[in-house]
């Protein structure tokens, strides 16, 4: 891993915790998808296939407007927050590239 020497060593340490922890998030991110890929059967990829990429951008888009209305205060009905709404939007990204590849 490359990281500028004209960092300080303060610098350095604190990118050095950032990437441990996307990493991380990106296992995280990895089993979460496991769970909901299991439980929905691949519900996504299927409907990739049929639809396209505008699947991609109908359920990304859900996930902005609940993402818009968190911040703006919105009554959760839920019990999805604001860090569960950018996680599935980041794993919602990362299924549209897997699907753009196949």
């Amino acid at each position: 891993m490359i990281i500028k020497e004209s960092l300080s060593d303060t610098e350095r340490a604190l990118m050095m915790n950032k990437y441990e922890k996307h990493f991380e998030i990106c296992k995280k991110l990895n089993q979460v998808y496991k769970d909901k890929n299991t439980a929905y059967g691949d519900a996504f990829g299927k409907s990739f296939k049929k639809r396209g990429v505008i699947t991609a951008f109908t359920r990304m888009e859900d996930k902005w407007n609940r993402f818009e209305a968190l911040i703006e205060g919105a009554e959760n009905n839920t019990d999805e927050s604001i860090k569960d709404t950018v996680e599935d939007l980041a794993n919602y990204c990362i299924m549209t590239l897997i699907e753009m590849e196949n």
